[in-house]
């Protein structure tokens, strides 16, 4: 049976030629990012001569906690994206899909991290 497509038309959706689904994750997270950052800059000098328990009292105001979640939520993400597309340009061979998995799981480890340090602050636990 012969295959009448043309060679551009049998690699389409295979690839990087496929999709831009990255490359808008990562500039969305950026500017997520932006806005998020400045608040958690705001934070830390309108906190930075309290003391513990003015900063727990902080952190226990819902919206702090929800906006410090979406922080860690945003700039983790952006991390994992940026170091997945290091190791995919640069990192060839066997070492390559070991480092992708330990990238994803980097990620998740400081998000959790990160994520129980705000509830622990936020519940006062």
């Amino acid at each position: 049976m012969s295959d009448f497509r043309t060679p551009l038309r049998r690699v389409r959706g295979l690839g990087s030629a496929g999709g831009t689904e990255h490359f808008w994750q990562q500039r969305l997270t950026a500017l997520a990012n932006v806005v998020l950052i400045t608040f958690f800059v705001i934070l830390l000098l309108t906190l930075m001569n309290e003391s513990y328990e003015g900063v727990r009292e902080a952190f226990a105001n819902p919206f702090v906690g929800i906006v410090m979640a979406l922080v860690v939520f945003s700039a983790t993400l952006h991390m994992k994206l940026g170091m997945q597309v290091i190791i995919e340009d640069y990192v060839h061979g066997a070492a390559k899909l070991p480092l992708l998995i330990l990238n994803t799981f980097f990620a998740i480890a400081v998000a959790a991290a990160c994520l129980y340090a705000i509830v622990k602050m936020s519940f006062g636990v």
